[in-house]
């Protein structure tokens, strides 16, 4: 019978793999377009004006940046460690597309994949300039330096789509990955499940089910209280598939970004500590917009580990600020095993 013995939950976006320097290359962007935040968007000179007695000007200093930034690394090498004290055989993630494998052609709100492998590799330099500015630097943590194939569980993948059906989930499927023709930014394993791979496991990779949640692209993103559902069917899946194996379970993404809401962060990392479903499953669609939409993968991670008697705590949360608005990431990562 699998045994869950692991649950993380972490972000994995460019700041944790991109220097303080370089993280002000997307402040030209952040300048150049509106921001949820609250549930309201805003003109970027609008949140400076409303946020100015927060003290981000020197929140987002190279000080601050420096500080938080190796903070970030000091708590992405405490799981890497964790990872390999505990040693699963399999994992299962929780994770998004952001346009990389899913085009506004064919958005299915959820996706199971279930080949037998999938694969990642470098991305070429046409396909390389298709990134902005701040992102692709931080494709080193998201690819290994040859194409590489991955082992998947079709078997759990197969068991999860039967399970669905029987109780009302009609679940995507994909045996291989979607490739796209150049100029298309992307080739292999979305940065969701990637990041994983490279930075938590440090290529030490097992076998992984991924499960694609569309949190980021209206109109079909799910709401917070159908994530925890199929953390709940994932964790009924796991207790009845046949295999004599230990399994991790991951929810990838986070914190609030693109405008950083500490007030929520510690509201949803509280609510993780004390297993308040309640609280997970209320949590308004109007604050789950742009990058903070990417909870709803912890969301799903804590209907399925909620039901275990693993226990732990937060390794650190970091507010990576990168200017006077509010705008960067949120980083935080949690343990339970």
């Amino acid at each position: 019978m699998a045994e869950i013995v692991l649950g993380i939950w972490t972000t994995h976006g460019p700041q944790l793999s991109t220097t303080p320097e370089q993280w002000m290359l997307r402040v030209t962007a952040d300048r150049g377009r509106k921001h949820w935040f609250k549930g309201t968007m805003y003109p970027f000179d609008e949140l400076v004006q409303m946020r100015r007695n927060e003290n981000l000007i020197e929140r987002s200093s190279l000080e601050a940046r420096t500080r938080n930034h190796a903070a970030c690394q000091a708590a992405i090498a405490r799981l890497a460690a964790i990872w390999k004290e505990i040693n699963p055989d399999v994992c299962v993630v929780f994770g998004n597309d952001q346009r990389e494998l899913m085009l506004p052609e064919l958005q299915p709100a959820y996706t199971v994949y279930c080949g037998e492998t999938f694969w990642n590799g470098p991305l070429a330099k046409e396909r390389q300039a298709e990134l902005p500015p701040g992102i692709v630097e931080a494709e080193w943590a998201n690819r290994p330096k040859e194409r590489t194939e991955y082992r998947a569980l079709p078997d759990l993948a197969a068991l999860l789509i039967e399970r669905g059906l029987d109780q009302g989930w009609d679940f995507a499927a994909s045996s291989e990955w979607p490739l796209h023709p150049s100029p298309h930014h992307h080739v292999g394993t979305p940065h969701a499940f990637a990041y994983i791979l490279r930075r938590v496991m440090e290529d030490r990779a097992v076998p992984m089910l991924p499960i694609i949640t569309n949190t980021f692209f209206p109109p079909n993103q799910p709401r917070p209280w159908r994530c925890f559902a199929l953390g709940e069917l994932v964790f009924s899946v796991l207790k009845e598939w046949k295999r004599d194996v230990r399994v991790a379970v991951f929810g990838s993404g986070g914190m609030t970004h693109f405008v950083i809401n500490e007030e929520f962060d510690h509201a949803l990392i509280n609510a993780i500590r004390g297993r308040d479903a309640a609280f997970l499953k209320a949590v308004s669609p109007k604050l789950m917009k742009d990058g903070t939409s990417e909870l709803l993968n912890w969301i799903s991670a804590s209907g399925c580990l909620f039901q275990t008697s693993l226990s732990g705590d937060l390794i650190d949360y970091v507010p990576c600020y990168r200017t006077e608005a509010g705008t960067g990431t949120a980083q935080g990562f949690i343990v339970w095993k």
